[in-house]
This record gives structure tokens, C-alpha cells and sequence, in this order.
């Protein structure tokens, strides 16, 4: 019986075992030889529930064998369209270390998790030439200890689950030549979780062509970071309270974790008594502020940036005001996003709409534009967390935003034209 297999018996056995998993997941993806401890990945290994690991969502796969030495990079599997891997895990933070590489030809990969997280941007390799690369990824489930639960939007119950609320890890392999060698899964309980609250513009869009900063900000983190992406369209201050979101970012809340703020596009609406931006939306920032620190956490405030419409007319009221108050009043970090998108869509000119995909949501480069500016602020406030940004960043200007003609990270197969709450 294999390690998955067992892995698979105990999650269905009891939630309170959920925890008793082996140490270290390995899988060595193709048809020749299966290194001592891996777990042999085939074309036909489809996942199921009963053995808890496989290609997904309809995969086709195809394995190729070179014949070399080595069982881990001799074979590797690959498709001329996207693919997916599950496997069955707990809630909490995973270490995932691939290898990538092909004997015999080039390769260039891009991997996303879960519901589009952006984890690996374009790693390439040269024919004989091989890439190890890993990263840390949050699997979370609706569930709140005492039998209470995060209350989901219907596109977020499915059926089934989106990738983002159930007991499995989702891996995309995406790009021009994705060749697939090996997987390697292990518990990542000391890792530093950045949790996200905020609305449509920060969530995990689950279909193309829409997009959110928060689901490209993984890509810019070393691992021992997870990015825990609660945010949600439609969402304000007050109702993301109201479904208990932050309840759930609390009960996984652990001292030195971060929690990121973003709010003001949903709330601009609430046409109830007192709404506004300096009496209901600053007194729950800063009661969202004041919950985090109880818990040890690190909040910081984000302005919601500009819609479409606002580069030289701002649409936003006093909310980025307020928030910038909320900030300078709890002393707490501020990423001015507002600031930073009216510069950024000042630049854009003529090519703003290629960053947008209606009058508030972007699409893939607009929210990969818009996560350098996040990246930016955490270092222009010298965050601790910044140790972690990944090496080949390099530095960001929202008035000379990068090249979109050069921009690469491939588009995942679901699609959809229905507009996001919040729009």
C-alpha cells in the first residue's frame, strides 16, 4: 500500500487524524524506473478521493522516458495544454519542491496553486539542464473550530468546492513546455502566513480573464512564506465579519503572522445609517487592526486602488483617506495603493484598458502590475517579511510599469463572462 494511500485512509477515517501525515510526499512523475521512496506518477494516475493524489480536472498527460540514469530526471510528464496534480491534505502551510527539466529538449514552466495562486513564473531550462524550485502554499477549508464555518458565496461552494475551500492542494503546470519530473510535499508549520482580507480586487479570481493582485503576490515570496488569500468579491469591512472570514483568519492566526487590509470598493456602497467612510469603515479597520495585534499578528492597511475611471478623477470618496488615517492613528504600516494605481494607470496611457477587464477588475497584467506595487510598499516599509522577496524581482516604479508586450505568465483553462461581485 502506498504512503498516499494511507496518507488518503486516515483523512477519511477521522478529521482528529487529519494531522498524521508522513513527513515528506514524494512523486516521481513518468514511466521508467521510480526512485527509492517516491511514489510512481502515471499518465492514467487520476485522482480520487480513496487514493488521494493524481491528475485532475481532466488531465491529459503524456510521459516521456529518455533512458538516463537517473530515476528522478530520466522520464517526466507533460502536456501540450495546462494540467493539474491533487493531492489530499489538511488544512495549514506546505513546502512543495518540483523538479523540472527535460534530458533532451527545452522547457518552460509556470505553476499555480489552488485557485490560481501564481507561484512560479517562466522557469526555463536548457536541454540537459535541470531546475529545483520550491515554494510554501496555505490549503485551507471553510471549518472554524467549534463547529462553526466561514458562511461561502455560492461560486465558492461549488459544487464542488473551488480549489480554495477544500481538503486538497491543486497544482497547475502551465506554459509553453511544462516537463513535470518530480514532486515533493512536506509540512510547513513554522512558515510565516500572510493572510489577505479584502474584496473582488484581491480575492482568488477562479476564471480567466479576471485576475487580482493577491493571487500574482505569491510568485514574489521565497518559501517560508504561504499567502492565506481570504478575500472575496462583494465583500466590505462589515460583511467579511458578517461571514465570519475573519473569524477564520484568527483561528489560523499564529504570533508574527501579517494580515493585509484591503478594503473600500463594496463599503463606498453601504447605504445604511452612519456608513461611511470615517464612522462605520474606519471604526472596523480599526477594530480589524486592534483583533490582529491581540493575536500577535502584524496588520497593515492597503488603500483600495483607483477604478478604470479614476486616473484623473478619483471615484473612491474619502476612503483611501480614511484608511490612511486608520493607519496613522494605530500605527500600523500603510501601502498606499491608491496613490500608487493613479500613478500606474497615468503611465499606462493609452494601454490602460490592457490592464483592465471592465470599469474595477483586472486582468492578468493589470493585477501582476498592481502586486509589484504591494511588493513595493512592503519594502518602502521596510516590513520584515521583505527578507523573503524573491531575488529576481528587482525594483519597481508604478510610473514606468513593466513592458506588456514582454508580460508572460500564461492564462489558465476555466474561463468565464460573468463579472465579479463588486464590480
Amino acid at each position: 500500500m502506498s504512503v498516499w494511500i494511507k496518507a488518503a485512509l486516515l483523512l477519511a477515517c477521522a478529521p482528529a487524524l487529519a494531522s498524521a501525515q508522513p513527513s515528506a510526499l514524494k512523486f516521481d512523475f513518468g514511466s521508467d524506473r521510480v526512485a527509492p521512496g517516491y511514489t510512481h506518477v502515471l499518465p492514467t494516475t487520476i485522482y480520487t478521493k480513496k487514493l488521494g493524489y493524481g491528475f485532475d480536472l481532466g488531465s491529459r498527460v503524456t510521459a516521456v522516458d529518455r533512458g538516463g540514469d537517473d530515476p528522478l530526471r530520466s522520464d517526466f510528464c507533460t502536456s501540450s495544454q495546462p494540467f493539474y496534480f491533487s493531492v489530499a491534505l489538511a488544512e495549514g502551510n506546505y513546502n512543495v519542491t518540483v523538479i523540472l527539466g527535460d534530458l533532451s529538449g527545452e522547457t518552460a514552466t509556470s505553476i499555480k496553486a489552488e485557485s490560481r495562486r501564481l507561484m512560479l513564473e517562466n522557469v526555463k531550462t536548457a536541454k540537459g539542464q535541470f531546475a529545483t524550485r520550491a515554494f510554501t502554499v496555505n490549503v485551507r477549508t471553510p471549518k472554524i473550530a467549534g463547529d462553526r464555518q466561514v458562511r461561502l458565496k455560492p461560486r465558492e461552494r461549488g459544487p464542488p468546492l473551488v480549489p480554495d475551500w477544500d481538503d486538497k492542494l491543486m497544482l497547475e503546470f502551465n506554459g509553453a513546455r511544462p516537463c513535470v519530473c518530480a514532486v515533493e510535499i512536506t509540512k510547513a508549520d513554522d512558515a510565516i502566513t500572510l493572510f489577505l482580507a479584502g474584496d473582488s480586487t484581491v480575492t482568488d479570481q477562479p476564471n480567466e480573464p479576471w485576475n487580482s493582485w493577491g493571487q500574482m503576490l505569491p510568485r514574489f515570496f521565497k518559501p517560508r512564506v504561504a499567502v492565506a488569500n481570504h478575500a472575496e468579491s462583494g465583500e466590505s469591512l462589515k460583511s467579511f465579519l458578517d461571514a465570519k472570514r475573519l473569524e477564520k483568519i484568527f483561528s489560523a492566526m499564529k504570533a508574527g503572522d501579517y494580515l493585509f487590509i484591503q478594503f473600500g470598493h463594496n463599503d463606498q456602497k453601504d447605504r445604511a445609517r452612519n456608513a461611511g467612510a470615517f464612522t462605520s469603515y474606519k471604526t472596523n479597520l480599526m477594530r480589524y487592526i486592534a483583533e490582529a495585534r491581540k493575536r500577535g499578528g502584524l496588520p497593515a492597511v492597503l488603500t483600495p486602488m483607483e477604478r478604470k475611471a479614476g486616473v484623473s478623477n478619483d471615484t473612491l470618496g474619502e476612503f483611501p483617506a480614511a484608511a490612511r488615517a486608520a493607519a496613522k492613528e494605530a500605527n500600523v504600516p500603510l501601502i498606499d495603493l491608491h496613490s500608487m494605481s493613479k500613478v500606474l494607470y497615468a503611465a499606462l496611457g493609452p494601454n490602460l484598458d490592457k490592464a483592465f477587464q471592465d470599469g474595477t477588475h483586472h486582468n492578468n497584467y493589470g493585477s501582476y502590475e498592481l502586486a509589484r506595487c504591494v511588493v513595493a510598499g512592503i519594502k518602502e516599509n521596510k516590513l520584515a517579511i521583505a527578507r523573503f522577496l524573491v531575488d529576481d524581482i528587482g525594483p519597481f516604479d508604478p510610473a514606468h510599469p513593466d513592458s506588456i508586450e514582454s508580460f508572460s505568465v500564461p492564462a489558465s483553462p476555466m474561463k468565464s463572462s460573468v463579472k465579479p461581485e463588486g464590480n
